[in-house]
Parts: C-alpha cells; structure tokens; sequence
C-alpha cells in the first residue's frame, strides 16, 4: 500500500473529513462541513513523506511515509505503557510517534495492508476523538 491508496482508503472509511495537502504530505482533519477556520484546523491524523519535522524514521529513501495518529491520553497509555527502546525507521510496525508521542500520538511506516485493517480501530477512535473535540465548539 502507498501513501496515496491509504489516503483514498481513510477519505473513503470516515466521514466529515477533509485533507489538506502540503509539500507532499496529508493531513487529516475532521470538518463535516468545512466550516473550521484555517487557523483553527487541527490534523487528527497526518500522512507525511519525508523528513521535514523529523529524520527519526528516514522518509526521505524512496517509497518511505508515516502515518500518525493522535489518539486519547487512556488508549495510548493501554497499548503503550512500558516504552523502551524504538527504530522509528521500522516498516510496518505500529509504535510511539518520534517526536509527539507524550502528546499520545502513534505512527507507522509504510504499514501494509494488515497492519491497516489491524489499526482501523485506532484509525476510527483518533476520528471519533476530533468528532467530539469539533461538537462542543457549537456545532
């Protein structure tokens, strides 16, 4: 799976959300009705594809992206309690973000199609979470 069909395949899963694209990278943003100021938008998930922000996983050999997701305080904390040691360049492995992981943010490089399905409920939760974070301001 490239960055591009992961793209289409969580634009096609979840609902009310947009990308933005900048510089090859993808962020994913949930605004059912595009109504979120520019300055206001906030990814809850993001398909980077080189090393822009970091160079801890080496995005810029060919064919490398990162998926991050910004999951809650509880889930992260379930699924990582005991961090040690990281190769963040690893390929298709999900683990703490390099850089935003005491953010609760996790990441996976180049995840094959398995660990995509495996993910999802991850993928959907981190969706849910902008959800809820975007109904409180009125909407």
């Amino acid at each position: 799976m490239d960055d591009s069909q992961l793209i289409g395949l969580l634009l096609a899963e979840l609902d009310g959300v947009i990308a933005m694209e900048s510089q090859g990278d993808t962020f994913l943003i949930y605004d059912p009705h595009d109504d979120v100021p520019y300055n206001r938008r906030f990814p809850f998930a993001t398909v980077v594809t080189a090393d822009r922000y970091d160079s801890a996983s080496n995005l810029d050999r060919p064919g490398a992206y990162r998926l991050n997701l910004g999951l809650t305080k509880a889930t992260y904390r379930a699924r990582f309690s005991a961090e040690g040691p990281v190769d963040h360049a690893a390929e298709d492995v999900l683990m703490p973000h390099p850089v935003y992981a005491p953010q609760h943010w996790i990441c996976v490089v180049n995840p094959s199609q398995a660990t995509v399905d495996a993910a999802m409920p991850l993928i959907r939760e981190a969706h849910d979470f902008a959800a809820r974070k975007y109904r409180p301001a009125g909407r």
